[in-house]
């Protein structure tokens, strides 16, 4: 089982907090440092200091680290254009020695699309649809060739496709719960499908409903990865998984039924039942962005558990 670091910034970080987090999950051996990709903070957040922007972000963990994986869960479709989308991540790619994964999603944070002048489509699926095809397109066409595309939301016509990605292959991630549309997307486009927020028993589900577009897609079954995202709160007994709960303004037993909290071996455990599911990799929600002991702890006693 993988262990990533998965932050949200919009909810109050500046780039140096980021750097910080991405060193110390370098240097625990966490695999990946991923980030959301909005621009308002949710919730009683007041967002300060600001929104950061996501692949501004990892363009300066590119430099600055150099192990660490690093991504979006999710990049929404509706912020950039395509084209544009195709050049930044590929460049980030190379500025990281070939480091980088994409998770893209449809969007759906109206109020961040009305804060910042962002239009907010009402048919979002069809664009992402178009997006997937496009970014992996333009990846996939061969040095001296052109890519075109003529779509209903996005045309392109003899696109040098450049720059080109260190990565032969840029890992795609989709994600969600719906069981039709996203999961058929998955099967055309992705490496990783992503369940956010969800229980083992939903998991369990959805994976198997995937694995049945994986194989109509022709695709061999372990061609598809799955993921989890899920908050985390650990601690090494029941009063400081409290104190660390309270810090992030949630309640221990909601959690523990939501997501992984409660000491290492109740973490391990629960993360355990998720594998059976069929997930082989873990995104944790990491909301306090000071608690460096706590990547520590995870690190030290429960990523030591997992095979």
């Amino acid at each position: 089982m993988d262990l990533r670091v998965f932050t949200e910034p919009q909810q109050g970080a500046t780039y140096d907090t980021l750097l910080r987090i991405a060193r110390a999950a370098e240097d625990l051996g966490f695999d990946a440092f991923f980030r959301s990709d909005h621009y308002l903070s949710m919730g009683d957040s007041d967002g300060l200091p600001g929104p950061t922007d996501a692949w501004t972000t990892l363009a300066g963990l590119a430099r600055e680290t150099k192990r660490i994986r690093l991504g979006t869960l999710m990049t929404a479709a509706t912020f950039r254009y395509p084209g544009v989308l195709a050049i930044q991540v590929a460049q980030v790619d190379q500025m990281s020695g070939g480091r980088v994964e994409l998770g893209l999603g449809a969007g759906w944070y109206e109020a961040e699309h009305t804060a910042y002048g962002i239009p907010f489509p009402a048919s979002k699926f069809g664009r992402l649809e178009e997006q997937l095809a496009i970014v992996t397109g333009l990846w996939a066409t061969k040095l001296g060739e052109t890519f075109d595309f003529e779509g209903t939301y996005y045309r392109l016509k003899d696109s040098p496709a450049l720059p080109k990605p260190v990565q032969e292959q840029i890992p795609v991630l989709v994600g969600g719960t719906g069981p039709v549309r996203t999961p058929e997307l998955a099967a055309r486009f992705a490496d990783e499908y992503n369940l956010p927020f969800v229980s083992v028993e939903e998991t369990a589900a959805q994976i198997d409903n995937v694995r049945g577009y994986v194989e109509k897609a022709g695709r061999a079954p372990e061609s598809m990865r799955y993921s989890n995202a899920l908050v985390v709160c650990v601690g090494r007994d029941d009063a400081e998984v409290a104190r660390r709960a309270a810090a992030i303004g949630r309640e221990v037993d909601e959690l523990k039924a939501n997501g992984l909290a409660g000491t290492p071996a109740e973490v391990v455990d629960k993360i355990g039942r998720y594998a059976e599911a069929g997930s082989s990799r873990i995104y944790l929600q990491v909301l306090d962005l000071d608690d460096l002991d706590h990547l520590e702890l995870i690190a030290s006693q429960v990523g030591t558990q997992l095979g």
